[in-house]
């Protein structure tokens, strides 16, 4: 067994596809209390996101809870803590958060896995997407959540997301001409879950490829005769459709679908229009590019400082600047008013995402899959938190992300190890400078000495002013 360094965190490891269990630094944690359990596992599928003592009064008792449910919720919380260790359950109004890396969860592994091999497909890389499936489908260990009457709708939807994640495996398989070795695991599948059409139909084709027709055309019929037993159904129009093509011999059976040409990928181009005219900040200018063009830097700088010193007028100038460093394209979002999901939906249909999954998981990993092998610059303007921006990070080593703020995102620094800049006022030849490009010709010397007077080297202050000076005058705004 590993030892564990002093000062380390200590490392888990949670198993929920199969009997729950935990496993802190290479051993397996001894977890014996029933409702114990059931409110580790609904607070591991909810991972980083607030559980209330509601649900987790439903999960344990199934619509039966006594009138001490509140009270026996926190004692196995309490317990909980006790042996997971202080930290990793956190109290967060209306109930419990359980902080964890989503690599440390098999569930949350598997939605991750599906989603890149989505992805792989998508661009025609069957290989590449079912090699992803099997390491997802290895995950499993057997049935989620036996016996838990709270988390049945759970466990059930863990199991259809199995199946579903089986069933396109071995389409591709069939698609790459394994359909003697898919055979018998389609077969096991038929008889696990038998109203499968989807399933059925594969059975027949790859009996069909294999030189089995007899054998296809009965398979045909047992799904016949059951679904007419059990529900008194014909079999669907697909199936009907293949069951004539293997009658028919037609030749179309036995040539797999062509591999799908990859479409040329969309290069996004959001920046804004840069903000003229643009004096000073050569220090700054300096800054980002030591920082995001180092290869070893971290791929992250925030600018913060106060309403209106520049900070977005600073980003996106150096964004348009060292646009070519970034062949794959630019992305921005003003997030003052939004938050990230509505963003990455934005930002997957940007980069040529037809299909975005509804799950959160699987968005995230999609996203992540979609700018692992970019160079891609993304802005992320006006965030007014850490949790804005981390699912907006993306997955390749060659992205760099600019995000401004007026706060110091303490968080983003600690955890992703982003730099950070503190954008000050212009320096007063900085301001005269701009003074002058806005009003001098037209207003004196005197205005221009009271506009970076007044405005203390904030540049839009010093635009504004500028504006209703020409206002005043009568003079068109410059």
């Amino acid at each position: 067994m590993e030892r564990v360094a002093p000062g380390r965190a200590p490392a888990f490891e949670f198993h929920v596809l199969g009997p729950l269990t935990v496993v802190k630094d290479g051993a397996e944690l001894a977890m014996s209390a029933n409702r114990e359990l059931v409110i580790l596992a609904s607070l591991l599928l909810n991972a980083n996101r607030v559980m209330s003592v509601e649900r987790l009064v439903e999960a344990v008792w199934a619509g039966s809870a006594p009138r001490s449910a509140w009270r026996q919720v926190a004692i196995c919380v309490s317990r909980l803590r006790r042996t997971l260790g202080a930290g990793l359950i956190e109290t967060s109004s209306p109930g419990y958060l359980l902080r964890a890396s989503p690599a440390s969860i098999d569930w949350l592994r598997f939605r991750e896995l599906v989603a890149r091999s989505r992805g792989q497909a998508a661009v025609g890389e069957r290989e590449d997407a079912v090699l992803l499936l099997r390491d997802a489908l290895a995950l499993w260990r057997g049935q989620p959540f036996e016996d838990i009457r709270g988390l049945r709708f759970d466990a059930a939807r863990m199991a259809e997301s199995r199946l579903e994640a089986l069933e396109t495996c071995l389409e591709l398989e069939i698609e790459l001409g394994r359909h003697h070795q898919v055979i018998p695991e389609l077969l096991a599948l038929v008889a696990e879950s038998p109203f499968r059409e989807r399933v059925r139909a594969q059975l027949m084709l790859a009996q069909y490829r294999a030189g089995r027709r007899a054998d296809a055309l009965r398979t045909y019929q047992e799904t016949r005769r059951y679904l007419l037993e059990q529900i008194g159904l014909e079999p669907g129009p697909a199936l009907r459709r293949l069951h004539e093509q293997i009658l028919r011999d037609e030749s179309a059976l036995m040539r797999p679908p062509a591999p799908r040409p990859a479409a040329a990928r969309p290069v996004p181009s959001q920046l804004p229009p840069q903000v003229l005219p643009f004096v000073g900040r050569d220090r700054e200018l300096a800054t980002l590019d030591t920082i995001l063009g180092s290869a070893r830097a971290p791929g992250a700088m925030v600018l913060c400082g106060a309403a209106g010193v520049g900070k977005t007028t600073l980003a996106v100038h150096w964004a348009h600047r060292q646009a070519d460093r970034f062949p794959d394209g630019q992305l921005y979002a003003d997030m003052s008013a939004t938050g990230p999901a509505p963003v990455m939906d934005r930002f997957l249909r940007a980069l040529g995402v037809q299909e975005i999954p509804a799950d959160p998981a699987e968005k995230l990993a999609l996203y992540r899959s979609c700018t692992a092998r970019t160079r891609l610059l993304v802005v992320l303007d006006g965030a007014e938190d850490s949790d804005q921006v981390l699912p907006l990070l993306p997955g390749g080593p060659d992205c760099r992300v600019i995000v401004t703020s007026r706060n110091p995102l303490d968080d983003l620094v600690a955890r992703q190890g982003a730099n950070r800049a503190f954008l000050q006022p212009l320096a007063d030849d900085a301001a005269r400078h701009l003074a002058d490009l806005l009003a001098g010709g037209a207003l004196g010397p005197q205005a221009v000495a009271d506009l970076v007077v007044t405005s203390r080297g904030n540049p839009l202050s010093l635009r504004l002013g500028a504006a209703r000076l020409h206002s005043r005058a009568g003079q068109p705004a410059a």
